[in-house]
């Protein structure tokens, strides 16, 4: 059986008790096995990390980028390979992959201009001979925890800004994929970063208890479920660290009557059942606006959903493939059945399906579900899966309703020709990301990615400038050069710069 280590002071270390089995959900067989780590194991990490981490921050900002210019070639170089080993152990089809790693590998770019990005700000004569600057510093040890639906991207999201900044980061990924994020780290040895600068430990809750109680770990980024990111907050913070924690999500797609309704339901279609509808930014639920808007959607969509092909994630022929895992496919189903109790419509059941020659593959066929209301609990939380619920709206201001008032705020998008309904809705909804006639609205490297209410605990987005101030902490500088002559009188009140 296959070990996948965890990766301390650049090289492979085989540690952990405890083991977790990694799947291949395409054949619903075991591929390998992940030591599960805990207290000792991240101790050792830091320990590392932190005799690493001075010079590595010292080191010119310039200098660091060299290492970030030439992890991106390395992961251009392998970039069929990662996507092979990503989709083997998550089960998205392989184009998905690429582009998982590509998302991550834009915020790897936008970090090589790390040189610019760490630049203060200078004031000259704020007082009597008097200059004020500002400059970015490092914090020291920081750490990641990230999910399964995105080995590549997210565990990107963090590394490449906080080592950039000049700290040293240390991974948790989901015990579920953990080989790319181990192979990332190897690259980015390969690319000239030092040894203990960047270190991956598997493990599960003990190892997640562990990085929020080190006292010597000043962050901490996590995403996954929002009742684990309350978590994750909340310890950490009590802790005295910085925080940033993205939760999960019940994204909305509004339907206007006068929409391109083939290019809405293109759009729709794979922002629902692409990767299986394991995306945090996946769009489960459709508000169209009026009864005529509504059935010609779901006389469409039901068109639509009876041409997607769902295979193994290495069938270059799918649309998407299974879900991560046997216990995933269960909920998802469960969910399903309850939106039938609850007195929704199953207009298309995805239910019972089996891939011929992959029985035992974790296989669900795309769902559609009319007639879904707000108090359904199966509206009400995430379901993550290839499930697409119809919400209906008699008017734009119902459907601005729907997604404000849910406990989750993190992407939304409408689907309009009109210019004075789209700004109306992007000024008024209450959620963090909007997309206008885009169905997943991931801002781009530079701008930053979070969500409000129950999708984002604390107060930093990820990546972006956000993703800057993170990892660093500011100090502010004010100066006076003695120039002789008169001795300035020193009252015994608060300074004033007159």
């Amino acid at each position: 059986m296959r070990i996948i280590d965890h990766f301390i002071g650049g090289r492979s270390v085989t540690a952990g008790d405890r083991t977790a089995p990694v799947y291949d959900p395409s054949i619903g067989e075991v591929q390998a096995e992940v030591p599960l780590g805990g207290a000792d194991l991240l101790a050792r990490a830091v320990d590392d990390a932190r005799a690493a981490q001075p010079a590595w921050g010292a080191l010119n900002p310039q200098r660091r980028a060299r290492v970030m210019f030439r992890l991106k070639e390395l992961i251009e170089r392998d970039m069929d390979e990662l996507a092979q080993m990503l989709s083997l152990e998550h089960g998205k089809v392989l184009a998905d992959s690429r582009g998982d790693i590509q998302r991550g590998l834009d915020v790897v770019e936008f970090a090589c201009g790390i040189p610019h990005l760490l630049k203060g700000e200078y004031s000259e004569g704020a007082g009597p001979g008097i200059d004020v600057y500002s400059m970015r510093q490092p914090l020291g040890v920081v750490a990641g925890i990230t999910p399964f639906n995105f080995p590549a991207m997210i565990p990107l999201w963090m590394i490449a800004p906080a080592i950039a900044c000049g700290n040293a980061f240390i991974l948790k990924p989901s015990e579920r994929d953990p080989s790319v994020p181990v192979r990332l780290a190897e690259l980015a040895i390969e690319a000239g970063l030092p040894a203990g600068i960047l270190n991956v430990v598997h493990g599960d809750k003990e190892m997640v208890d562990a990085i929020l109680d080190h006292p010597d770990i000043k962050a901490v980024s996590f995403v996954g479920s929002s009742d684990i990111a309350n978590y994750v907050y909340g310890r950490g913070a009590a802790a005295g660290k910085r925080v940033q924690c993205m939760g999960g999500a019940k994204n909305h797609g509004i339907v206007l009557p006068d929409a391109d309704l083939d290019q809405a339901v293109a759009d729709i279609i794979g922002a629902a059942y692409g990767s299986a509808g394991e995306r945090c930014m996946a769009l489960p639920v459709v508000t169209p606006v009026g009864e005529s808007t509504a059935m010609a959607l779901r006389e469409k969509l039901v068109s639509e959903i009876a041409k997607l092909r769902v295979g193994t994630a290495t069938d270059p022929d799918a649309h998407y493939g299974p879900v991560v895992s046997a216990e995933h496919k269960a909920r998802v189903e469960a969910y399903i059945a309850m939106a039938a109790a609850e007195g929704a419509e199953i207009v298309v059941d995805g239910r019972g399906f089996e891939l011929q020659g992959h029985e035992a593959g974790y296989y669900l066929a795309p769902t559609l579900i009319d007639r879904v209301t707000a108090d359904m609990r199966s509206y009400q939380d995430e379901i993550f899966g290839p499930v697409l619920q119809i919400l209906r709206a008699e008017t734009l201001e119902e459907a601005i309703e729907y997604p404000s008032r849910h406990q989750y705020g993190n992407g939304v998008a409408i689907f309009t020709r009109n210019g004075d309904y789209a700004q109306r809705f992007a000024s008024q909804v209450e959620v963090g990301m909007v997309g206008i006639n885009v169905p997943i609205p991931v801002p781009v490297a530079y701008h930053s990615f979070g969500g409000w209410k129950r999708s984002g605990f604390g107060d930093l987005d990820q990546y972006g400038m956000d993703g800057i101030r993170f990892y660093t902490r500011a100090k502010k500088v004010t100066k006076r050069w003695p120039s002789g002559g008169e001795v300035i009188d020193q009252s015994f009140v608060i300074p004033t710069l007159r």
